[in-house]
């Protein structure tokens, strides 16, 4: 029989999946759950060790022996401190050490409770990668300590790891009878040999509903298909092959949670469970992957993806055919309308996108090949990151932002670098304009003033002050006459072009559009 703690089960389980078959304990209460667990599974070998400094030394002579990952537990407190020297000795072997450490709650940090100290990343820089597991309560909890156990087992390949797990009373209910069956993330390293190449398009032109999908920089049009398949099964994949960083639809993240499993492609063997389903990341080159199942579908065609295709092909005639009241979308859309004149003219263009509406708008609107902040989706720096874009470039720079994302980050103008080839297209509708996209904020009263952060403020002054050409629109025609100005004009300095809209109406049409789907 196992403990009944559930992140101490997990984390058995998830031990022996990735090959650990020797552990080194030592004694303790608070540990004595792992080390039952341990003790109990067939698969693994306990060596008990009293000292703590000694044990981590005996795990790591273990390493070097076997060349494969040992485990060293402790119990709380200070007993983890004592594996320091050791630790430290595997790092800069680069031995494939497992320190686990039982913690006690971490409310009862500092508040004079026995054998309680600050127990996660107590080993600093020594370990390549350190966790501290939740004691799941619910299906997200439990999808989290899996993944952090597998991302730091998946890690310990090339450092020591730290694996710390906060264990609450009561410590000695040993009933559960058998050890989860859990999902092993796998890691092929880097340099993609050609057998592991080939395995990887093998598995994605013989499943029944594979699917290829990039994250940054774009997703044009998945989200407008995925709110008319979402309920139905037949379009939900059962493999995901996922190259690229970071999708800005929660829709699709969400709907990709359904599929069966999915393979990352990067380049630092990070494990990235987006979708929760994650069993294979595959280190190198995610375009060389890309490509070659591209050449694959182009000599046969896969029905699901066919299936795929002529959905966003209904999307994209939709979003030809659709044309927008006056508002924020019609900018953007008529925006990228012009843009191949500005292509043709100046030979090359780069296009940046801030985050929020503008982002999403993008995502109906612009061409593949646009760059935006989503490593954390902050409003801050958009227009920061543009300039200076714009500073090592000869190609035009277009920015697409928002009033909030503007006035924060209006420094961005303020220095002596710019040129003539930043060119921002600014929509203002005197909020953030997301949040009118929240269903149920509006019930708040706080929402117009606090959340949404109403203002009154135009960038007329902002560019007098800074030299910035500024232009003005409040109608449609206004507004392309202002875009044909921003992409057509040459001039020594940036050009900025502020289009007034209401927030409402921005709403209004956006919802519009995807209802009209």
């Amino acid at each position: 029989m196992y403990s009944s703690k559930e992140n101490v089960n997990i984390l058995t389980a998830l031990l022996v999946a990735h090959g650990v078959r020797h552990a080194v304990v030592c004694p303790g209460s608070r540990n004595s759950a792992i080390v039952h667990n341990l003790n109990e599974c067939p698969d693994i070998t306990c060596y008990p060790v009293t000292d703590e400094r000694s044990a981590g030394f005996y795990a790591l002579g273990m390493t070097q022996a076997l060349q494969l990952p040992v485990v060293v537990c402790v119990t709380s407190g200070t007993a983890l401190l004592n594996l320091a020297p050791a630790v430290a000795e595997a790092y800069y072997q680069h031995r494939p050490l497992v320190v686990v450490s039982a913690d006690r709650p971490a409310a009862w940090i500092d508040q004079l409770d026995g054998q309680t100290l600050p127990q996660p990343d107590a080993l600093g820089r020594f370990v390549g990668k350190a966790v501290s597991l939740p004691e799941p309560h619910d299906a997200d909890s439990r999808w989290y300590c899996n993944r952090l156990v597998n991302e730091a087992l998946v890690a310990c390949r090339r450092a020591p790891v730290h694996i710390n797990v906060p264990i609450t009373e009561p410590l000695f209910d040993y009933t559960q009878p058998s050890l989860p069956k859990e999902r092993k993330i796998e890691l092929v390293p880097a340099d993609i040999p050609p057998h592991t190449l080939n395995h990887v398009i093998r598995m994605f032109m013989q499943s029944e509903r594979p699917m290829l999908i990039a994250g940054q920089p774009m997703n044009p049009n998945l989200d407008e298909a995925v709110s008319l398949v979402q309920d139905d099964d037949s379009y939900v994949p059962d493999f995901v092959l996922y190259i690229g960083d970071s999708i800005v639809s929660k829709r699709v993240k969400h709907f990709l949670r359904k599929a069966r499993q999915t393979w990352a492609v990067n380049w630092t063997g990070e494990v990235n469970d987006t979708f929760q389903n994650l069993t294979h990341v595959i280190q190198g080159d995610g375009d060389v992957v890309a490509d070659q199942i591209r050449f694959m579908l182009e000599q046969t065609a896969h029905p699901f993806v066919q299936k795929w295709d002529e959905l966003l092909a209904r999307v994209r005639q939709h979003r030809d055919n659709y044309t927008p009241a006056y508002s924020q979308m019609a900018a953007v859309q008529y925006l990228q309308q012009q843009l191949p004149l500005l292509l043709e003219r100046a030979g090359g263009e780069a296009l940046h996108f801030a985050n929020s509406t503008a982002i999403r708008l993008a995502n109906i609107y612009a061409f593949p090949n646009v760059y935006c902040n989503r490593g954390v989706n902050g409003i801050e720096g958009s227009l920061s990151t543009a300039a200076g874009f714009s500073c090592v470039t000869d190609e035009p720079v277009i920015c697409v932002i928002g009033d909030l994302s503007f006035f924060y980050d209006q420094n961005a103008l303020w220095n002596q670098n710019l040129r003539g080839n930043l060119r921002i297209l600014l929509m203002n509708n005197s909020r953030g304009g997301i949040f009118n996209m929240l269903q149920g904020l509006e019930q708040s009263p706080a929402c117009d003033r606090f959340v949404a952060a109403e203002h009154h403020t135009t960038a007329e002054g902002i560019c007098q002050q800074n030299n910035i050409v500024y232009l003005k629109a409040a109608n449609a025609s206004e507004m392309q006459q202002g875009i044909n100005q921003l992409l057509q004009t040459d001039s020594p300095r940036p050009m900025l072009l502020e289009v007034f809209t209401d927030a409402a109406e921005d709403a209004r049409v956006f919802r519009d559009y995807l209802r009209s789907l």
